[in-house]
């Protein structure tokens, strides 16, 4: 059905109107009253559940950073069955983002452009509406991610994120620093380590017990991705996310001349699978065992979910799909891994 919907509908509406009119569904389903409702058709089973982060999520499947940037749509959300979400980008001070049209759609090749910009109404407005979320005993495991302001110059950006994890990390079960999108001028410059380091430590400080952990870019060459996974380890981060979109436009099936016409922006969806999947092994050979680690990029089914858990991820993200898939698609995932666990279960046993 959503499918249909998508191809007669969705699909020629405006990428970003499209989105905002299912977000307005989603965030409507506990306010008025559907929540529970629907949570029983999607709920995830029990034995899904992981540990990590001093926390219980119940399924290793949550929905990734850029979804919810504000974090009005939580609870809704965790009714469609996703374990956890990752609210943000938010920064220090409120900003609206690149101007317009700044998302687009590859269908072809199951992806997105965006070029966003970090949209979002600022640690000051999110702080007040997510401590009333952190009261709730109902809602999802909360994450929240957070960058530097536009308007903050890169030597400063430290002051930056420190005030944005003062203000929203004791409402966050864990929190991310993002020092990956390509759609921030300067902003991945932070990874390098020199800047990385101190960066890092500061918001440390200032987060206190909160669990932190560090979102990087699949455009890092492998020896970076070691060195930056050496640094967590040695600062005592609880984790790392790998990994966000990509400045690479390699393998689309779209024509070249289209990509080149929508221009700048972060790649994501289907043709980052491989390269995410790459991060993830080289993330997980390089850390301890007890150090979570994230993985999202290119995730679209229950087996990619599960390709992912196998090769090391504590927990998998996804966003892109959710564009493809609709709103069942954390139910679908959930009920897969279900499915895959018991075959192997059974295969085992005979």
């Amino acid at each position: 059905m959503y499918r249909l919907l998508f191809s007669a509908f969705l699909s020629r509406m405006d990428p970003e109107a499209a989105h905002h009119l299912a977000f307005r569904f989603i965030r409507a389903l506990p306010t008025l009253g559907f929540g529970r409702l629907v949570e029983r058709f999607t709920r995830p089973e029990p034995s899904l559940a992981v540990e990590t982060l001093g926390l219980t999520f119940p399924s290793p499947f949550g929905v990734a950073a850029g979804f919810d940037k504000d974090g009005f749509a939580v609870r809704g959300l965790g009714n469609l069955g996703f374990g956890h979400v990752e609210v943000g980008t938010i920064t220090a001070i409120a900003q609206p983002g690149n101007p317009a049209p700044r998302l687009f759609r590859l269908v072809g090749d199951r992806a997105l452009i965006n070029r966003m910009g970090f949209n979002n109404g600022g640690a000051d407005a999110a702080a007040g509406r997510l401590s009333r979320l952190a009261r709730r005993t109902r809602r999802p495991v909360l994450g929240i991610n957070i960058g530097k302001s536009r308007v903050t110059a890169v030597d400063d950006a430290i002051g930056d994120y420190e005030r944005s994890a003062r203000l929203l990390a004791p409402y966050a079960d864990y929190l991310v620093v993002n020092v990956s999108s390509p759609n921030t001028p300067g902003l991945r410059g932070l990874q390098e380590l020199d800047a990385l380091a101190p960066l890092l430590e500061a918001v440390r400080a200032v987060a206190g017990t909160t669990p932190l952990l560090v979102k990087i870019a699949p455009d890092l060459d492998d020896d970076e991705v070691v060195r930056i996974c050496e640094l967590v380890v040695r600062l005592g981060l609880d984790g790392i996310i790998a990994t966000n979109t990509t400045i690479s436009r390699d393998g689309l099936r779209e024509a070249a001349s289209v990509v080149a016409g929508i221009g700048a922006g972060g790649l994501s969806g289907a043709p980052l699978a491989q390269r995410s999947l790459d991060v993830l092994r080289i993330v997980r050979a390089n850390v301890p065992a007890q150090l979570c680690v994230i993985s999202v990029g290119g995730i679209e089914t229950a087996a990619d979910v599960q390709q992912r858990l196998d090769a090391g991820a504590t927990l998998v993200q996804g966003y892109t799909a959710f564009i493809y898939r609709g709103p069942l698609w954390a139910r679908q995932v959930n009920r897969g891994l279900l499915a895959l666990r018991r075959q192997s279960t059974s295969t085992s046993a005979s």
